[in-house]
């Protein structure tokens, strides 16, 4: 078995749906104003899939550009790993309906549950496998709706979430290009702070907990917004470290879109300017896992990203989780 290849990404792509749902909509469902929510977040509009649309849907036409993009045939696929907590059902795993429907036939398919960090978790545990060879080409998918677990009458975090999906095709690249390093952590102690309250084994669901919309997700937002803070900047510097460099080799950050006032503290405590940041909430909200795979398709699209770039990846979300990872970009 061949040892020590170097992996790297050479396809991206994304799906979204069609319908929009501005701040101005929001203001007609619950307590809120416009002016809020771009202040406090940095958000204008998300998107949010149709009724009857599950999370499979996305993932599938993310999955399909990607594999396009990176010049491959459904059958080239040897792995699908699916970054998502809100999967069509709880069984079976919704990879593995992405793999039937995409016709990856020649691949073994799971999710992966790492909350917002999960594609980035994905993107590493792919890289694992290709350097050691187990698998050549892996797709590796982001892909939430967030639209199915938000407690709509709870003006604090429903002005946040959106829905949508991206992909990536990870494979062997070149001896100086691809993944060169990552940081992934957990913080267990906070896994309250960010979470559904019932639907699993120790608390299934109960007509008092729809009632109270425990089936929906509740975020401490203070105790969230402190652990981003704190963390985005952090793993960025372990992980640019590990690799030898420094921020200012940074040429693109692809950042978790989460809330505006967490990038900008990222800018200032990296020492960089904004345009090394890749932005993109104001049109998607918090997607989950798909926020970093959509903000590297339309980074590419835009030509913000060439090849022989420094790009980081950098996320965090519920568990409490946190994933960083650089790249030399490798297409």
């Amino acid at each position: 078995m061949a040892m020590h290849k170097r992996a790297g990404i050479i396809g991206v792509g994304s799906a979204v749906p069609e319908r929009v749902l501005t701040n101005y909509d929001l203001e007609k469902m619950v307590d809120t104003s416009d002016e809020w929510i771009r202040t406090m977040t940095g958000i204008v509009e998300r998107r949010i899939a149709a009724e009857g649309e599950g999370t499979s849907d996305y993932a599938i036409r993310a999955g399909r550009i990607a594999i396009e993009n990176a010049g491959l045939k459904p059958e080239d696929i040897d792995l699908i790993i699916l970054a998502t907590f809100t999967g069509d059902t709880p069984l079976p795993a919704t990879a593995c309906i992405v793999q039937d429907s995409l016709g990856c036939k020649n691949a073994p398919a799971f999710d992966l549950a790492a909350g917002c960090s999960g594609f980035v978790y994905g993107l590493a545990a792919a890289d694992a496998f290709v350097r050691s060879g187990h698998y050549e080409r892996i797709l590796v998918i982001g892909a939430d709706l967030l639209s199915r677990v938000t407690n709509w009458t709870d003006r604090s975090t429903c002005v946040l979430f959106g829905d949508g999906a991206g992909a990536a095709v990870v494979a062997t690249v070149g001896e100086d290009e691809g993944f060169m390093a990552f940081d992934l952590g957990s913080e267990g102690s906070g896994a309250k702070s960010l979470c559904i309250p019932a639907g699993g084994s120790r608390h299934p669901y109960t007509p008092e907990d729809l009632a109270a919309h425990r089936d929906k997700i509740y975020m401490d937002g203070r105790e969230v917004f402190k652990f981003a803070v704190k963390i985005q900047g952090e793993a960025t510097e372990r992980v640019v470290a590990k690799c030898g460099l420094t921020t200012r080799d940074i040429d693109l950050v692809v950042p978790h879109q989460a809330n505006i006032r967490i990038i900008e503290s990222a800018v200032n405590r990296l020492g960089l300017p904004m345009d090394k940041f890749f932005v993109n909430l104001q049109k998607y909200g918090n997607t989950s896992a798909a926020s970093i795979p959509i903000a590297l398709d339309e980074a590419v699209a835009e030509g913000r990203i060439k090849r022989g770039d420094i790009v980081v990846t950098v996320g965090f979300g519920a568990g409490l989780t946190w994933a960083a990872g650089v790249m030399k970009w490798a297409f």
